[in-house]
């Protein structure tokens, strides 16, 4: 291979660009990640990996490596609807993977990722901005660093730049958005005085079609998240905010004790719920992955699992043959079914537990008692994964047709 040419350039250095790095690295192919920040910040978002998502860090290897430096094992739910408690789960016994949510702080998967990719021997440049990408002939990435701009050829770019992707603007693929519906804010809080911090809590108020969350981090951590829809409470934003952030959480049925003392040790945020998405995800030498791909309603949490599914996936069709287009191609026809899938679920549980109004109402009377009564009405895909079914007949079941 020629000096100064790559296999890979990944544009974004989170934790679909450096994992993918890694795993290519490890596999012999010369790979450059170009990442913005010199340091991770908060970003708000980012902290629950279901336990479909652990198995992908387990086949890309990287689970015991964050469960050792920033992960904490999350292996219970505890969900209420209001004040009462309607279910306590141990994703242990009751998934398919045995395995429980793995809890991490953002900034420190991503600073871990990246370490562990220039240990595996990929190239990492920090404080790099990409300029541009091109795809005709060989696929070419434009960086500016310290004032130069350099054009750098690779056989095969990802763009791993998030929801907001560059590397899909210049590259024309089109994307598709669902309405906004949903809007969530979060804060990270210390001095929680919770239960044991093994478990998730999730508590919904239905009639306002509201949710609030907690997802311990350890050491004293928790992200907190409130869920409402885009036509109740105001936008929550910065510090002033976080006072009205609690009382939201404690009117949607969380109770108040669970947030007497806190302090807010990060920024608060709110974004849409609103999905993105391209269809077939790959062309010319150009695939997109993570969030760039496509990102579901982060209420439901399946944006680190989606994103190493796409790394894993990605990098078992790209060692399995040398004709990387056809690996790519091949890739984004995967990647389609098992987003759609989860795009899809994540649509019906929204439909019944944030819906409001007098149907909304009446449906949840009819379903709720029927799942109680048979759990596997429910549609479990975002714990479990998208293998599980998702057609009319699990529709007509979650949704008390039948």
């Amino acid at each position: 291979m020629a000096s100064g040419t790559y296999d890979i350039i990944a544009v974004g250095g989170g934790l679909g660009g450096a994992s993918l790095a890694k795993a290519m690295a490890e596999h012999g192919a010369r790979v450059l990640v170009v990442e913005r920040e010199t340091q991770f910040k908060d970003r708000v978002r980012g902290e629950f990996m279901a336990p479909w998502g652990v198995a992908e860090a387990r086949e890309l290897g990287l689970d015991e490596l964050l469960r050792s430096t920033c992960g904490h094992d999350l292996p219970y739910l505890n969900w209420y609807s209001g004040p009462l408690q309607a279910e306590q789960r141990d994703f242990r016994t009751t998934t398919p993977q045995g395995l429980p949510v793995l809890g991490v702080n953002h900034p420190a998967m991503q600073e871990v990722v990246l370490q562990a990719a220039a240990d595996a021997g990929a190239e990492v440049r920090r404080g790099a901005v990409v300029r541009n990408v091109r795809r005709e002939g060989a696929p070419t990435v434009v960086v500016e660093q310290d004032g130069r701009a350099e054009e750098i050829p690779a056989r095969l770019v990802i763009g791993v730049d998030g929801r907001g992707s560059m590397v899909r603007k210049w590259t024309g693929f089109p994307v598709h958005h669902d309405p906004e519906h949903l809007l969530i804010s979060g804060v990270m809080f210390e001095n929680m005085p919770l239960p044991p911090e093994d478990t998730n809590y999730i508590v919904f108020n239905f009639t306002l079609g509201q949710e609030a969350l907690l997802f311990p981090q350890g050491q004293g951590r928790v992200r907190a998240y409130f869920v409402s829809r885009t036509d109740g409470v105001a936008r929550l934003q910065g510090a002033a905010d976080v006072p009205r952030f609690i009382e939201e959480c404690v009117w949607a049925g969380a109770p108040a004790e669970w947030y007497s003392g806190v302090r807010a040790i990060g920024p608060l945020a709110t974004f849409d719920g609103a999905a993105t998405w391209v269809d077939h995800p790959y062309q010319g030498g150009v695939a997109l992955a993570g969030d760039a791909a496509g990102a579901t309603d982060p209420t439901w949490g399946q944006g680190l699992s989606i994103t190493l599914r796409d790394v894993r996936v990605l990098r078992d069709h790209l060692c399995c043959t040398d004709d990387w287009d056809a690996a790519g191609h091949a890739y984004a026809e995967e990647r389609d079914r098992y987003f759609g899938a989860v795009h899809l679920v994540d649509n019906w549980l929204s439909e019944l537990f944030h819906g409001v109004g007098r149907a909304a109402e009446v449906r949840r009377a009819r379903v709720l008692p029927l799942i109680a009564q048979d759990p596997t009405r429910m549609l479990d895909h975002g714990f479990s994964g998208p293998e599980l079914p998702v057609n009319e007949t699990v529709r007509r079941r979650f949704f008390g047709e039948e």
